[in-house]
């Protein structure tokens, strides 16, 4: 079985509304933000390597580390082939900062975004405008609604209930 599998099987048996299920996950967001800390303090250097070097690395466990790669894959300039992984596949951390930021706004990982090692990395205004984009494009926007008696949407020049609200 690849180890993502593994450790989707493993974390997501934890339920967060349990005293054991909060306690793994902290434990795990705790790994996550030092790796972080550490991938943002040396944002010039691409770490490469195959998952077992690098989750050593990180001093983490194999599998956390792979909970971690889950997460950032997204993130990448190159996404790493996470669902076939195995201990000795080969992987790199080439990372989009932008992207990352912007999709940890996304996740609500406030103890991530707000890490200082940012300031280096985006300016204010820049993370400014990237929060914003992102909390936007979740945001549902209803347009005007079409009347029975008015014109239809689809330009035929009927009206509404004669053309395409005929069967709504």
């Amino acid at each position: 079985m690849a180890l993502l599998q593994e450790w989707r099987d493993y974390a997501y048996q934890y339920d967060d509304s349990t005293q054991e299920g909060q306690q793994f996950w902290l434990a795990y967001f705790s790994v996550e933000q030092g790796i972080y800390e550490k991938l943002l303090t040396n944002k010039d250097v691409v770490e490469e390597g195959t998952v077992e070097e690098l989750a050593g690395k990180f001093e983490t466990e194999v599998q956390l580390f792979v909970g971690f790669l889950d997460g950032i894959n997204d993130s990448l300039k190159t996404p790493n082939p996470i669902e076939e992984m195995e201990k000795d596949t080969k992987v790199s951390l080439d990372i989009d900062f932008e992207k990352l930021y912007y999709n940890m706004v996304g996740c609500k990982a406030q103890w991530l975004y707000e890490l200082e090692q940012w300031n280096d990395i985006l300016t204010e205004e820049r993370r400014k405008e990237l929060y914003k984009e992102q909390k936007s494009s979740t945001t549902i926007v209803k347009g005007d609604k079409v009347g029975r008696n008015d014109p239809c949407p689809c330009g035929s020049g009927k009206k509404y209930k004669k053309c395409c609200g005929k069967n709504a």
